[in-house]
């Protein structure tokens, strides 16, 4: 078997897996319990969030748990809104964001909210200048993804950064669910972001388990109410065994992340070369500074998406079209539509997502396949 859908998900660590078994043996208390059992729960609850704090670069109260992606980018965009409403309506994001950023602004929209979705180029990125032609006095947010889950393209962060660097009343808000562990830390990181979203299961963490980074002194209005966890941002028992296994899951994750990277870098580049020698055949991720090492999406002309995944599927290689959140939907790309890419095109879209497990011999074994596959596609049409 080969699995190179790892932007979809990633398959827990084992360790990961052992300390999570351990930790809900071992610390099963609510670590809101006053009782010892809950006291012991709470102390590794806050050594998993120091941990995490510590490996990212971020103050311990900096970090905040949630159930993932979805969660944390409903949140900030949501509880930054509600937050600051008051002072303004208008949102600004672009056209290649997550469905659950994309959503998230549609619902906002129905209340009255306005949102700017900013284009972008040929390659997937959005420009810099686009986001300060669109601030407005009432502008209270920006939300851009880090890595675009799709095509791999690395956006502006640190440009963006610098342009609401005079604009301190914004908010600045980055989806860094498919950024980390690649060695993007120095693209991504920059200290005029407010937020940041992360997601374990993409990292060789459990489903369900998550985390956002919210810069000390800002503020978000919570949108799960109860019992007060997270210093009353968010209410719920704390998932402390899954925390625990995400805080490993990091701590093996930057252990030569540099390296690891290099390596995806090496295959992407190896597949990404044998695709440009094929006939029609076109490649949407480039090698190079703007692009993450994990993500190659390309298509093969005149067949759709799902016809190529379930070809593969058929030889125990495991890929997707696209974004997986998206592709039992059989929609077509939405970063290809906002590339002005042709719909014919974009439907025929998939999506290779590597990760440090995957191998050479895999790759050659993927590229074997592929050549096998696109040639019967061409007998056939």
């Amino acid at each position: 078997m080969i699995y190179f859908d790892n932007s979809a998900t990633t398959k827990v660590n084992d360790s990961v897996l052992q300390t999570y078994n351990a930790a809900s043996q071992e610390y099963f208390g609510n670590p809101s319990s006053l009782h010892k059992l809950g006291l012991k729960a709470y102390e590794l609850l806050e050594t998993s969030r120091k941990q995490i704090a510590n490996l990212m670069g971020f103050k311990q109260d900096e970090v905040v748990f949630t159930s993932g992606g979805t969660e944390g980018n409903n949140w900030i965009i949501k509880g930054t809104a509600f937050k600051k409403r008051e002072f303004g309506k208008h949102i600004i994001t672009t056209s290649i964001e997550h469905p659950s950023i994309m959503n998230t602004m549609h619902q906002l929209e129905e209340l009255g909210f306005d949102v700017t979705y900013l284009p972008v180029d040929k390659s997937g990125h959005v420009s810099a200048q686009d986001v300060k032609d669109s601030i407005r006095d009432d502008t209270i947010l920006v939300s851009t993804m880090a890595v675009n889950n799709e095509i791999g393209a690395i956006q502006p962060i640190h440009e963006i950064a610098q342009v609401l660097k005079n604009y301190p009343s914004i908010s600045y808000h980055v989806d860094a669910v498919q950024a980390i562990g690649k060695n993007l830390q120095s693209k991504i990181i920059d200290p005029r972001v407010d937020f940041y979203t992360f997601s374990g299961h993409k990292f060789h963490a459990p489903r369900g388990i998550g985390f956002i980074y919210m810069k000390e002194g800002k503020q978000l209005e919570p949108l799960m109410a109860g019992g007060g966890q997270e210093s009353n941002l968010r209410s719920g028992t704390e998932n402390t065994p899954a925390i625990a296994g995400m805080a490993k899951a990091i701590r093996l994750l930057k252990d030569n992340e540099a390296g690891k990277a290099a390596k995806m870098e090496q295959l992407k580049e190896q597949l990404v070369n044998h695709l440009k020698g094929m006939d029609n055949v076109h490649v949407f991720s480039q090698i190079g500074e703007d692009f993450a090492p994990h993500i190659i999406c390309f298509t093969i002309d005149g067949v759709r998406g799902e016809t190529v995944v379930h070809t593969f599927e058929d030889r125990d290689i495991y890929i997707s079209t696209t974004s997986a959140c998206s592709s039992k939907k059989g929609l077509e790309s939405g970063t290809l539509k906002a590339m002005n890419i042709q719909e014919n095109v974009a439907t025929s879209a998939v999506r290779v997502s590597l990760d440090e497990n995957n191998t050479a011999a895999e790759m050659n074994e993927f590229i074997k396949n592929l050549d096998e596959i696109h040639d019967h596609f061409q007998i056939l049409n």
